[in-house]
């Protein structure tokens, strides 16, 4: 197997063009490769300065997982800090995590941020939502969303070899109408549910308005610890 190493978006995309593989730090897809025979050629965004931006509103698909830090939302940073092992964070990368796991551990945590995808295909780059990228898989560059007023993250232990840990995540915005905007997004199974509602009217009201929908239909052990993450956010924020 070739593994080609472009240094900027032109030479990326010509890679596509001639077939290359999008892989990130293989920590997924090796062991299938092993097993089903590995590709003529395979291409890592590892020296592409565009996938490895990294600050308050930006986040490159080639940065390891290990590197995401305080320069992003708390969410954010909470999400990639929970996945797997710590030599699992020092190999696997954001756009492995996101467009190339079942997982996706850091997906509510972009779909909390509203966060937008710059990708790239053969006919060049352009810019996405998640639903799109999750959708149609092209090569994801960077993610970019605005900065919230406040943000959390929580991952339920459950036991070794059982299903995914339900994952919960929050943020305020408060530049999404006149009043502020809570949105939450949790992780149950490998399904993804997400709900967004005003929070101006106080911590109760929110709680009552997230009861009537499929998060709070949820088991009741998902659902109070929802709650509590819920009035977490809403109490940093307010602070």
């Amino acid at each position: 197997m070739l593994l080609r190493l472009p240094t900027s978006m032109s030479e990326a995309q010509q890679c596509l063009a001639e077939g290359a593989i999008p892989v990130g730090g293989a920590t997924l897809v090796w062991a299938a490769w092993q097993r089903d025979g590995f590709p003529e050629q395979a291409m890592s965004l590892r020296e592409v300065p565009e996938a490895n931006v990294l600050g308050t509103e930006k986040l490159g698909a080639a940065v390891l997982l290990s590197k995401v830090d305080g320069r992003v939302p708390e969410v954010l940073r909470g999400a990639a800090s929970g996945v797997g092992t710590g030599a699992v964070r020092r190999a696997a990368t954001v756009g492995g995590n996101i467009v190339g796991s079942t997982l996706r551990c850091l997906l509510p945590a972009a779909v909390v941020l509203g966060a937008r995808a710059r990708v790239l295909d053969p006919d060049g780059p352009y810019e996405t939502d998640l639903q799109e990228l999750l959708a149609k898989q092209p090569l994801l560059l960077s993610l970019h969303w605005r900065t919230p007023v406040a943000s959390g993250y929580r991952k339920l232990a459950e036991e070794p070899g059982g299903p995914p840990p339900f994952v919960i995540a929050t943020a305020v915005h408060a530049d999404s109408g006149p009043a502020p905007e809570l949105r939450v997004a949790v992780r149950d199974g490998y399904e993804v549910l997400s709900e967004r509602m005003p929070c101006g009217d106080g911590a109760d009201a929110v709680l009552d308005a997230l009861a009537g929908t499929p998060i709070g239909a949820l088991d009741a052990a998902r659902v109070a610890a929802v709650r509590e993450q819920v009035v977490a956010v809403l109490e940093r924020a307010a602070g």
